[in-house]
Formats: C-alpha cells, structure tokens, sequence
C-alpha cells in the first residue's frame, strides 16, 4: 500500500491494481512459461561462482539464469541503470509473450498463461482471475511494438543523509510524466526523452 501511496502521490493519478512478485516466484515464473526470449544490448558474465554469460542478442532466460539476469549489476560500468535497462528488456520479452495473439485469441491458452503466473504473484483484493481475463481480453490488439518502456530521468547520484548512495529526483521530469500520464500522451513523453 505505501508503494502504490506513493507512486499515487508522485504522480496524480490513480493505480488501480497492483502485482508483486518475490524472487523465487519470479525464477520459477519463468520456468513455468518456458523461458523468456529477451534482446539482451550488452554480453556480459554475470557476478557469482557459476553464474550465467549472457551474449549480446536474443537470448532465452529461465529459472535461475533468468534471475541472475535481472539482478546483475557488477558486470557494467553503470551498474545499476543497466541493470534496469535489463530489467526492462527482460519484462518486454516476457509481455511479449503473454500478449501474443497467440495466447490473447486462444482462450484456453489464455486461461494457461493466467494459471501459470498466477501461483507466484501476490495481488490486490480486486485483481480476481476473472478481473484478469477480462484486462487479457482488452488487449487482444496490443502488441509489443505498442509497449513503452522508459526510465524517468533523474538529478544524478547522492549520498543519503546514513550515508546510503541514492538515485536524486528530477522534479521537473516527474511532473513532465504525470502531466502525460494524465493526458494520455505518454508514448509522445517517451518520444521526447529519446529526442525523437
């Protein structure tokens, strides 16, 4: 509740549902949709004994690959912003995925794909089953192409007052997105921030 307070506040508009999922739910998440086909920008060894290379390119992730995948951000000189660069690659393969006309124009396929992420997600009270076919089905001519993915810029890097090293907010930004977010012009926010 305090994430969504938050985001709800930052931002002026309202968050309907709400979905999260912890790291082993999300490793065997993507066990139970047989991998994620992810356009991975940069190769790179991730950190650990044992731990995956991941080359640059298409690439498919599962079980404990894929979360060393998400969560690696030693391997690169920007660390963490990289790391959510993946992050975004990897959601945009998986809601590829689940968005294909594939699954959204099969029902019963439909119905599968919502069973076998629904073990690993902790939702709101609202977000039933039944909620979650109808939003499916409200998709069915959305495609990947048509998903935005972006990182709200930022005022750079600082040390919190107990020495932690945070992210500093770009005011001016976040007002810029909540203005589009309330207008629906967000794909032309992103459009912006790319210098399109």
């Amino acid at each position: 509740p305090l994430v969504v307070d938050t985001v709800q506040d930052m931002f002026g508009v309202p968050i309907d549902h709400a979905a999260v999922i912890d790291f082993e739910g999300f490793k065997d998440l993507t066990t139970a949709l047989g991998g994620v086909s992810i356009q991975n920008p940069v190769a790179f060894q991730a950190t650990g004994e044992g731990a995956a290379y991941f080359p640059a390119g298409t690439v498919t992730v599962e079980g404990a690959p894929a979360l060393e995948y998400v969560r690696e951000r030693y391997a690169f000189a920007d660390g963490d912003y990289q790391r959510v660069r993946n992050q975004q690659a990897f959601l945009h393969g998986l809601l590829s995925k689940l968005i294909s006309s594939d699954t959204l124009g099969d029902p019963v396929k439909l119905h599968g794909a919502i069973a076998s992420i629904s073990p690993y997600l902790s939702v709101d009270e609202e977000l039933t089953g039944l909620r979650v076919g109808t939003l499916a089905l409200e998709l069915r001519s959305v495609r990947s192409g048509d998903i935005e993915m972006f990182t709200l810029p930022n005022a750079g890097v600082g040390t919190s007052a107990d020495g932690q090293s945070i992210v500093l907010p770009d005011v001016t930004a976040a007002e810029g997105l909540a203005e589009a977010l309330k207008t629906d012009t967000v794909a032309q926010y992103a459009a912006g921030l790319n210098g399109e």
